[in-house]
């Protein structure tokens, strides 16, 4: 029978990506998602950024002060705690994407996230802050008792568990709300992960600015309680948009697809790969795998089609057929062709990272060795971040509004750069930001007076370096998000963001290493090195040009990965048809 005018007018007004609503019906376009939902997500993402920056951005100053560390211990604990919090990204992705969707697991890991929270909110009120108000400049603190340091690690990675399961899973959840099949909502989801990127900046602006000064003044307990507070709030407002939310449902385990995918090419590593159109896969509109689109076949990593090709046993065999460990389909050998080719574009984001976190580091300690006075104005070093964030808002201002015009003319393409283009200019802008900071650095020890003290210098010669860092950003990390997100197939998509978040954490742990080898090589018994405890005796700015040549490497290999790349072809010209099934 054909499908009546009702019939088709109730199609057309679900989704066709396969999203649900929360009783897993198909979602409903009008009632469901679209900028509704993200809305309330980006405001639940600036509140959870907002904590995360109030603890996050002065934490190296609350090791020198509370926890007594040199600038070395304190630059290489903050590197390994940022590292942590995106590698738990990874976990965060695999449960999301695997076995408990989305939604649960961003509500799960904000939960965690509270709770260390709250526990650090405790310990620095009752144990690690003593005396009252101490941990200004010049106010001694007591030593820490070894409860108060354990509660302290515990609850700061409780808060990096929290914060990194939680990230690339609301990064998809909210890109989630929007059809891409619908060119409308399509291009919502593009403009998402702008915003998505400015509700971090908007977010952390607060932290950066009212929290770091409070903070810098000795008023470490109540900076930690505005966070918990803030992270309490952005969980309620979570739930309470949970019956408008679009849903996909979990893919299960990709880790065993992948393996299947392998072990079968091994298996047949002498069979003769056929044309594209003989490899297996399975008749009608769906995948095998469910929950995921077909995938067209690529001509890239040739030997995995080797999976896919349906040899003499097997015709002979009928249960190879139906075994994934012996046979294939071309969805899912691509779906691990996917994965292989985004990772050499991921490794050349790792440099760029280890730029990115110094400014969370290293910019912080060169600051606090300048004049930090703007007349009576006390500014603390770490609050110089505010030019990261507002350079973060001008640039997505301008790239939108100016850029993408521009060249979408000049290019024809609707988004003005394609996301490897953009990732490329920000390494180029970062680069930069290193040279800058480096020439800022020899420009403080000019005009270093005594030894001891800090350098007449201004700290708003750092204003350079933080804008520059800023719009990196923006082409490099937007660019990440919409790039990983777009790339991953459907079973995968958490963990294309989570790649952005791992990239940041493998940043942080090579900046360790790094910091560590060139200490290690430059110090000796008369010489303080690069990065000694006094940075008035060191030499930081070659550690900056250090960072910039890498970076100029980088490029180099970056667009070798860029110019091999060839992205995903989903296979959307067959027709759907959507079989409407309600559960009540």
């Amino acid at each position: 029978m054909a499908p009546t005018a009702v019939d088709s007018k109730r199609i057309s007004d679900i989704t066709e990506d396969g999203s649900m609503d929360r009783r897993g019906n198909p979602a409903v376009k009008a009632k469901t998602g679209k900028w509704r939902s993200s809305i309330l997500l980006l405001v639940n993402y600036g509140l959870v950024t907002c904590a995360f920056f109030g603890v996050g951005v002065n934490l190296v100053v609350f090791l020198r002060r509370v926890l007594h560390q040199d600038n070395a211990e304190a630059a290489n604990s903050i590197s390994k705690w940022t590292g942590t919090v995106y590698i738990f990204s990874l976990i965060g992705a695999f449960m999301s994407d695997s076995y408990w969707g989305r939604y649960i697991t961003c509500a799960i890991f904000q939960l965690i996230y509270v709770t260390g929270l709250v526990i650090l909110s405790l310990a620095s009120w009752f144990l690690l802050v003593k005396p009252t108000g101490c941990g200004a400049a010049g106010a001694h603190c007591d030593a820490p008792s070894t409860a108060g340091v354990a509660l302290f690690y515990l609850s700061t990675y409780m808060i990096a568990f929290g914060n990194g399961g939680y990230q690339p899973s609301i990064a998809t959840f909210g890109s989630d709300q929007f059809d891409e099949t619908d060119p409308r909502e399509a291009r919502s989801k593009v403009a998402f992960f702008s915003y998505f990127y400015l509700a971090l900046n908007v977010g952390s602006l607060f932290s950066n600015t009212v929290l770091v000064y409070y903070e810098d003044e000795g008023r470490w307990v109540m900076g930690f309680w505005v966070s918990a507070a803030a992270a309490a709030m952005a969980l309620v407002l979570f739930l309470l948009g949970t019956p408008n939310y679009r849903h996909f449902k979990p893919t299960g385990n990709p880790l065993t697809r992948i393996a299947q995918v392998f072990v079968a090419a091994f298996l047949k590593w002498r069979a003769e790969v056929p044309r594209s159109e003989l490899l297996h896969e399975v008749d009608g509109d769906e995948s095998q795998i469910a929950g995921i689109r077909k995938i067209l076949h690529s001509d890239q990593i040739r030997f995995l089609d080797k999976a896919a090709t349906i040899t003499e046993e097997d015709y002979c065999t009928p249960e190879n057929m139906q075994n994934p460990w012996r046979l294939c389909t071309v969805t899912q050998v691509e779906e691990v062709k996917c994965i292989l080719k985004m990772l050499p574009i991921w490794l050349c984001t790792i440099v760029y990272s280890v730029v990115f976190t110094q400014m969370a580091s290293l910019f912080v300690e060169q600051g606090t060795t300048m004049n930090t006075n703007i007349g009576s104005f006390h500014v603390p070093a770490a609050s110089m971040s505010v030019f990261d964030i507002l350079s973060v808002l001008a640039f997505i201002a301008l790239y939108r509004r100016v850029l993408v015009p521009v060249m979408s003319r000049l290019s024809g393409n609707p988004q003005g750069l394609t996301e490897l283009q953009r990732m490329g200019v920000g390494l180029v802008v970062g680069m930069a930001a290193m040279v800058v900071a480096g020439v800022v650095e020899v420009e403080r020890l000019k005009q270093v007076v005594e030894p001891d003290q800090p350098s007449s210098l201004s700290v708003l010669w750092q204003v350079p370096q933080y804008a520059l860092i800023g719009a990196s950003e923006v082409f490099m990390y937007v660019g990440q998000l919409e790039f990983f997100n777009g790339q991953a197939p459907d079973g995968v998509k958490s963990f294309g963001s989570s790649l952005c978040m791992a990239s940041i954490s493998l940043g942080n742990y090579v900046s360790i290493m790094l910091v560590s080898v060139v200490t290690s090589l430059t110090a000796g018994d008369r010489r303080p090195g690069w990065i000694p405890g006094n940075l008035n005796s060191g030499h930081l700015d070659r550690f900056y040009f250090l960072l910039a040549a890498l970076s100029l490497v980088d490029l180099a290999v970056y667009v070798a990965c860029a110019v091999w790349y060839k992205g995903i072809k989903l296979d959307s010209n067959e027709e759907k048809v959507n079989k409407i099934t309600v559960h009540v």
